[in-house]
């Protein structure tokens, strides 16, 4: 190669690497939300007693090796490292300033006896436990009042073994709420990443009144007919980041949620400040959802960059008479939907209510939701739009929407709307009329 040709190979190298860079660096991120600790302090489960055998009971290992974690309290807290091998274990309680690190081949499996579960306390913006009245079971990992934890690794998994607990609901010999794989209570400054979790018996990852969490570069899977077994559902919560994850369960993939009818007014706290980016995934219910537990408000969700498959609806907007709160700016946009039952769905007549003491005054309102970008291929109803008679939708903003049906030509099953205001444009099928008046346009202007 002559210096010419070098100085070329050079130069054309450097470019590719300076446009490389560039496209990296518009890559946008949130995770930042929550600087990621190093930890010196490692300590083994191995050291605790702990075995991989997938037999062996190890709840009492993990207990003891956080315990050590809590009260040695270590500078810069501790790493819990979990080696290769199937760890049989009952729930137990993480602390603050420790790291749950899961190498390659990693699973710590669920036990499957029920009697190994202790319950808790229902949750005071729900009022009960979500299935059953009275209290529920403990989730797998479990923390309330935390900081500072982080549950990462090598892409290791966490098995719930959830079909004993799926056979128990449908049944109907559940004598109390399903546990859930994870749930953090009042906690903040959570990172969870890098992880499979399977088969949780319900709900997957749960932050509840916490702040400053983020969750990325996870995997969730369940069957498509295990029931509830949402993939991440910040409750309650702010300022969450869930990035770059596949989902694929049997209910919504994400579900932002801020508590239960009369419960969840009375307890106030709104879900705000949720961004969800990069998340691909299927489920025969919800890909990106918010409700139908919104009695707090939700407020301020980004959802954007979402590609979804064999879905039930794309995008899912849902509450109820009875629940009260505001579900207000929220933001859906470049969304990819193939083989989808509902493209769109914002409706005020979904989900069942704790008891017979709901307000049935208490209405929701809905407003400033804003829907962008969104191409779908064999999506067999475009949207349905189903605001209150008494508390009507109002700022629902659809532009650039293109859903397509399984065959060419005029589509069978036409927007359906009522109760509802706002604006579309570049829109196809073309949705209602409601959303179509000149009158109407104003309102979304700074939108479009």
């Amino acid at each position: 190669m002559n210096k010419w040709a070098g100085s070329i190979f050079l130069c054309i190298l450097g470019m590719l690497l300076l446009m490389n860079w560039s496209v990296m660096a518009e890559v946008e991120t949130c995770s930042g939300i929550v600087p990621m600790q190093y930890r010196y302090d490692k300590i083994s489960i191995l050291d605790y007693g702990g075995v991989g055998d997938g037999r062996t009971l190890n709840t009492k290992a993990f207990m003891e090796a956080i315990f050590r974690i809590q009260h040695l309290k270590r500078r810069g807290g501790t790493l819990l490292y979990v080696p290769a091998g199937v760890y049989l274990t009952g729930p137990f309680n993480l602390t603050s300033q420790m790291t749950l690190y899961l190498a390659r081949g990693a699973v710590i499996k669920a036990t499957q006896d029920a009697s190994q579960w202790p319950l808790v306390d229902p949750l005071p913006s729900y009022g009960r436990g979500r299935e059953r009245p009275g209290g529920r079971y403990m989730s797998l990992l479990h923390g309330d009042g935390l900081h500072d934890v982080i549950i990462t690794g090598e892409n290791g998994t966490i098995d719930g073994q959830g079909d004993v607990w799926w056979n128990m609901w449908r049944q109907r010999t559940l004598q109390f709420t399903r546990p859930h794989l994870i749930e953090l209570m009042n906690s903040r400054g959570i990172i969870i990443s890098n992880v499979i979790f399977k088969n949780s018996p319900f709900w997957n990852i749960h932050p509840v009144y916490c702040s400053n969490v983020v969750i990325r570069h996870v995997t969730i899977l369940a069957p498509a007919d295990s029931p509830n077994t949402d993939g991440i559902d910040p409750d309650s919560s702010s300022h969450v980041c869930i990035e770059d994850s596949y989902i694929s369960v049997g209910d919504d993939l994400v579900a932002v949620k801020s508590g239960w009818d009369q419960y969840g007014i009375a307890y106030g706290r709104p879900s705000h400040g949720i961004t969800i980016r990069r998340i691909t995934g299927s489920s025969p219910f919800a890909g990106i959802a918010v409700g139908s537990e919104t009695s707090g408000g939700v407020v301020d969700v980004l959802a954007e960059h979402i590609n979804l498959f064999n879905m039930g609806v794309g995008i899912h907007i849902k509450t109820n008479i009875g629940r009260g709160g505001v579900i207000r700016n929220i933001t859906v946009a470049n969304v990819y939907m193939e083989n989808t039952r509902t493209g769109i769905k914002i409706a005020g007549d979904v989900g069942d209510h704790p008891d017979e003491k709901f307000n049935p005054n208490a209405l929701p309102v809905v407003k400033g939701i804003k829907i962008k970008d969104v191409w779908g291929e064999k999506v067999l109803q475009a949207g349905l739009i189903r605001g209150l008679k008494n508390s009507p939708f109002s700022g629902i903003c659809l532009s650039n929407i293109n859903l397509h049906g399984n065959k060419p030509g005029p589509r069978n099953s036409p927007w359906k709307c009522s109760d509802v205001s706002g604006a579309a444009i570049q829109v196809s099928p073309w949705p209602c009329s409601e959303l179509t008046s000149s009158q109407q346009t104003g309102a979304c202007s700074t939108f479009f």
